[in-house]
């Protein structure tokens, strides 16, 4: 009696088969997706706007941010001195604050050229000759160093320099930008907030989605499931499809924002020279852009697993 040899797989072999399996199903869920253009269309313009929405208010914040790191660089404290005080006088004043630990550096605003200043930016040149003197003080601008830059850092040597006997008083320049910071760090809140409820809209939109491929596909998971195969060999073409509804998504998404920066370019390169300056949105990036994309991906994972995960729950009830 002849014996029956078994060949047993290797596992690189059956590696290869998973992996083989993996990259069959991913073409054909591809291909079904460009098989019915409007229908993707239609679902990938819709995650793409919600990926979007958060996105833009994102990179609005982050430009804004980075606006408000330039006007950082601007004198924290203006000492204005008294008006008896000669430029000689101010000058030492000048280099005695110079050498303080807390400041990185101190200008010496002398009054002519306060006033030449003011002629430029005022519009008042007509009014300004007329005088007989200049009244404007001497200016000391103080800019502090990045480790004495807190607010209470700042009140604290604003109290110091006002009790200098050249000082007549002094005004802080950054309480506009730390009010400006406040409402920065509202609008990342509300971007966290907008990217979790649009991330639930995207869960809901590739579950119907793939609810409804589940749906046109009834027959053949029924003999999918008559010969044996795993809830794993069912689930992993739907588990591709919404992958790429979500990939698909993420790159319309970043599209929409690179568009809509383009966009408001001019408008934002108008509103800068008024100021007599020039700023460059900056997009997304290398890194933002990966962020979409997996959100992306993720989210139609996710939402294509709950899809599928209850119609298997619901063929083993009946």
């Amino acid at each position: 009696m002849s014996r029956i040899r078994r060949t047993r797989t290797r596992p690189s072999e059956l590696l290869l088969i998973w992996l083989a399996h993996h990259l069959r199903s991913a073409r054909e869920s591809l291909r079904r997706l460009f098989g019915m253009p409007l229908p993707t269309t239609m679902t990938v313009a819709v995650l793409g706007i919600s990926l979007a929405l958060p996105a833009t208010l994102y990179v609005g914040t982050d430009n804004l941010r980075a606006m408000t790191g330039r006007w950082d660089q601007t004198a924290a404290i203006s000492l204005f001195l008294r008006h008896e005080v000669d430029s000689s006088t101010a000058r030492a004043l000048a280099e005695r604050l110079r050498a303080r630990p807390e400041l990185a550096r101190v200008e010496l605003i002398e009054p002519d050229q306060a006033l030449a200043e003011f002629k430029e930016l005022g519009g008042f040149e007509g009014a300004l000759e007329a005088l007989d003197d200049n009244p404007l003080p001497a200016v000391l601008a103080l800019y502090p160093t990045p480790r004495h830059a807190t607010s209470e850092q700042l009140r604290a040597l604003e109290q110091q320099m006002v009790t200098l006997p050249e000082a007549d008083f002094a005004r802080m320049d950054t309480l506009w930008i730390e009010r400006l910071q406040a409402i920065l760090a509202l609008a990342e809140a509300a971007t966290l907030l907008l990217g979790a409820l649009l991330g639930l809209g995207v869960l809901l939109i590739v579950g119907n989605t793939i609810r409804l491929e589940i749906l046109n596909r009834r027959g053949e998971i029924e003999i999918m499931e008559l010969v044996g195969a795993t809830a794993a060999f069912i689930r992993r073409p739907f588990l591709y499809a919404g992958a790429w509804y979500g990939l698909l998504g993420g790159l319309c998404a970043t599209l929409l924002v690179t568009f809509s920066s383009g966009a408001l370019q001019g408008s934002v390169s108008r509103l800068a020279a008024l100021y007599g300056g020039e700023f460059r949105i900056a997009g997304l990036g290398l890194d933002g852009t990966l962020v979409v994309l997996l959100a992306g991906i993720a989210l139609g994972l996710v939402g294509s697993w709950i899809a599928v995960g209850r119609h298997l729950r619901g063929a083993e009830a009946d």
